[in-house]
């Protein structure tokens, strides 16, 4: 996934530059270098069940416009903010793609907790220790991803094993786990 970057920033950064550097702004004692930050926030509550988008336009360190999607407008929070606020909130392009980004921003950019799902199959109390066990995804053999543990001896002549499967869960895959033993008339195969 690409990182999706609001338009509205770059937009406002380029004319907000354009306005504080331009030579009428320069005064004999305003300062010539200035700090113009955007910041971009997605707080999620309970994955994406929740989402709560907030930019924060600052100039030299002082926050001066705030768009929350839970008030759903940019707020001036110093007298310099108070045009620009007032005027992306006239501007129905300007606020409809705002209000768009909690889905092309937070929603696109969300990464999960990463989680690991593994399928289990122990087999036991066999004899001979010779056993083949083995996954498929969707009738296909799976390889990648299965790890097992060495035969172990219960002490009464017979053997378990552990056979896992890493795998990712996606909807309508199915699993099997296929068993061939020499004292099996046929194989067993059990379905996930």
């Amino acid at each position: 996934m690409a990182l999706q970057i609001p338009s509205l920033l770059l937009s406002a950064a380029v004319v907000v530059l354009m306005v504080l550097s331009s030579p009428g702004t320069e005064g004999g004692d305003s300062e010539r270098h200035f700090v113009y930050q955007f910041m971009g926030e997605c707080y999620f509550t309970n994955g994406t069940q929740r989402i709560r988008y907030v930019t924060r336009y600052i100039y030299n360190r002082e926050e001066y416009v705030r768009y929350d999607s839970d008030v759903g407008e940019h707020r001036a929070v110093t007298e310099l903010g108070r045009p620009d606020a007032e005027y992306w909130n006239s501007q129905p392009e300007i606020l409809e793609r705002t209000r768009a980004e909690l889905d092309t921003v937070c929603r696109h950019n969300y990464e999960g907790p990463e989680t690991h799902t593994s399928l289990r199959r122990l087999v036991t109390d066999f004899y001979p220790a010779k056993i083949k066990v083995r996954w498929f995804r969707n009738g296909q053999e799976e390889t990648v991803g299965v790890s097992s543990t060495q035969l172990i001896r219960n002490g009464d002549w017979t053997f378990q094993v552990l056979v896992m499967l890493e795998m990712t869960p996606r909807r309508g895959e199915v699993y099997t786990c296929h068993v061939e033993h020499p004292s099996l008339k046929s194989p067993i195969t059990v379905e996930w």
